[in-house]
C-alpha cells in the first residue's frame, strides 16, 4: 500500500507538471514532504536533507563556468565553423549538424541549452537545403543528448551521481558513464546513416554549396575560453582515466580522490571572472535553475520512494516476472514510454536507476547493460512532440504550418524510429556483455 501511494505520487506530480507547465520539481517536493513526514512519520530534518546536494552543487557549478562560452559567443560561433566545413557535401548535411550538437553539448552547454539556439539554425539550413526536418529535428536532437552525456557534460555528471547514488562506486561509474556516452553515439549515426544513403533524402536536396556563410574568427575572449574549456576538461578527465590505469599509483590516487569537477569548474569560473571573459549577472541568470529544481525535487520524492521500500518491490517484481534476457528489453521500453511525456535527467533516470543493483545482482546482469538500455530508451523519445526534445524543436518552427506538418512526423516516424534502433543495440549489447 505504501509502495502504490508513493509510486501514485511521482505519477501524479509528473501529471501536474505536464497538464500545468509548472515545474514537476515543486510537486515532487510537496510530496516527499506530506508523505516522508505524515505517512512514513520521518523528521522533517530527515526529508530536507533528502535534496541531493551533490548533484545540484556540480550541476550548479559546471553550468556557470560553461555559460561564459555561451555569454561571450564562443558556442555559436563554434556551431558556424563546423556547419560551414560542410558546405561542399550538403548530403552529410545530418551529420554535420549531429557532430556540432554533440561538440558543443560536450563542451558544458547542456541538452536544452544547445537546442535552444541550434535548432533554429538547423531548421533554417533544412529550408535552405531541402533537408528533411524530421532528419534535421532528430540530428540536431541526438546530437545535443550524446553531447550532454559526455562523462565531463551536464547528463553525464548527473548520471554518475545517481549511480553512485544508488550504489555504485565512483569508478564504477565513470566506467558506465564511458559506456553510456559511447552508445548515444552509435545510434544515431545507424539512425542517421540508414536516413541519409537509403531513403530519398540526398535527391530532396538542392545541393546548395552555399548553405552556410563563412563565420567571423574567433575572438581573444573566444579563444581563451576555448582553451579553458579544453584544460578543464584535461584535468578532469586525466585523473579518473590514470587511476583506472595505475591504480597501485599512491600519487595518482591521492590526485584522483580530491578531483571533484564541480570544485575545479568552480576555480574556472572566478579564473574566467578575473579574466573578464563574460558579464556575471548573465552568466549567473543562464543557470538551468529550472532543470536543477526539477532533478533535485524528483530526487527527494524518490528517495522517500526508497524509505518506502518502492524501488526494492519494483525491482522485484520485474525480477520474478520476467526472464533474464528480456530484463534489459523491458527496461528500454518502459524508460522509452515514460520519456515521451516527462524529462530522461529529473524524472525517468532518477525514477529507474535505483532500480539496476538489485536487478543486476538477482539475475546475473551487468549493470552498465541496464543504465545503458534506460538511457537510450529514454533518449529514443526525448523527440516527441511531449518531451522536452521535442518540444523544443516544435517551438523553433518559424510558422504554424512547419509545426503541423512536424508534429505528426516526430510522433509517428521519428520516435518509432529511435526506439527500433535503441531496442537493436539493446540486443546486441546483451550478448556482448
Amino acid at each position: 500500500m505504501m509502495s502504490l501511494i508513493v509510486v501514485g505520487a511521482i505519477v501524479v506530480s509528473i501529471a501536474l507538471g505536464y497538464k500545468t507547465k509548472i515545474n514537476t520539481g515543486f510537486f515532487a517536493i510537496a510530496f516527499a514532504y506530506l508523505i516522508g513526514c505524515f505517512v512514513l512519520d520521518l523528521k522533517t530534518t530527515d526529508v530536507v536533507k533528502m535534496w541531493p546536494i551533490s548533484i545540484f552543487f556540480v550541476i550548479f557549478a559546471v553550468s556557470l563556468f560553461y555559460n561564459f562560452a555561451l555569454v561571450n559567443g564562443t558556442l555559436e560561433k563554434l556551431a558556424g565553423h563546423l556547419m560551414y566545413g560542410c558546405r561542399k557535401f550538403p548530403h552529410l548535411l545530418p551529420f554535420a549538424v549531429f557532430l556540432a550538437a554533440t561538440l558543443i553539448a560536450g563542451m558544458g552547454a547542456g541538452f536544452y541549452t544547445v537546442l535552444a539556439f541550434m535548432a533554429p539554425i538547423t531548421l533554417l539550413l533544412c529550408e535552405k537545403t531541402g533537408m528533411g526536418k524530421m532528419i534535421g529535428a532528430m540530428a540536431v536532437n541526438y546530437g545535443a543528448l550524446a553531447g550532454a552525456n559526455f562523462m565531463a557534460s551536464q547528463s553525464g555528471l548527473i548520471f554518475r551521481g545517481l549511480m553512485q547514488t544508488a550504489g555504485i562506486s565512483p569508478d564504477t561509474a565513470f566506467v558506465n558513464s564511458i559506456g553510456i556516452f559511447a552508445s548515444t553515439l552509435v545510434v544515431p549515426f545507424v539512425v542517421l546513416g540508414a536516413m541519409v544513403f537509403f531513403t530519398d533524402h540526398r535527391k530532396t536536396m538542392n545541393n546548395n554549396v552555399s548553405l552556410a556563410e563563412r563565420p567571423g574568427a574567433f575572438t581573444r575572449d573566444q579563444r581563451t575560453t576555448l582553451w579553458l574549456i579544453v584544460l578543464m576538461m584535461v584535468i578532469v578527465l586525466a585523473a579518473p582515466l590514470l587511476h583506472l590505469a595505475l591504480p597501485a599509483n599512491k600519487a595518482i590516487t591521492f590526485v584522483n580522490s580530491k578531483m571533484d569537477i564541480g570544485l575545479v569548474a568552480s576555480v574556472f569560473a572566478v579564473i574566467a571572472l578575473l579574466m573578464k571573459l563574460g558579464d556575471e549577472k548573465k552568466v549567473v541568470a543562464m543557470v538551468p535553475w529550472g532543470t536543477l529544481i526539477m532533478i533535485c525535487g524528483v530526487g527527494m520524492l524518490i528517495s522517500v520512494a526508497i524509505k518506502a521500500g518502492t524501488i526494492n518491490v519494483l525491482a522485484s517484481w520485474i525480477g520474478t516476472s520476467l526472464p533474464a534476457y528480456l530484463v534489459p528489453l523491458a527496461m528500454c521500453v518502459v524508460a522509452a514510454i515514460m520519456s515521451l511525456f516527462s524529462s530522461t535527467l529529473g524524472v525517468v533516470t532518477p525514477a529507474l536507476f535505483p532500480l539496476v543493483p538489485a536487478l543486476a545482482s538477482s539475475m546475473a546482469i551487468d549493470p552498465l547493460l541496464l543504465f545503458v538500455c534506460i538511457v537510450i530508451g529514454a533518449q529514443a523519445s526525448a523527440i516527441s512532440p511531449f518531451s522536452s526534445g521535442g518540444s523544443l524543436v516544435l517551438g523553433s518552427c518559424a510558422t504554424d504550418e512547419g509545426r503541423s506538418e512536424l508534429f505528426p512526423q516526430l510522433l509517428f516516424r521519428a520516435v518509432p524510429i529511435g526506439l527500433v534502433a535503441a531496442l537493436l543495440l539493446t540486443g546486441v549489447l546483451s550478448f556482448i556483455l
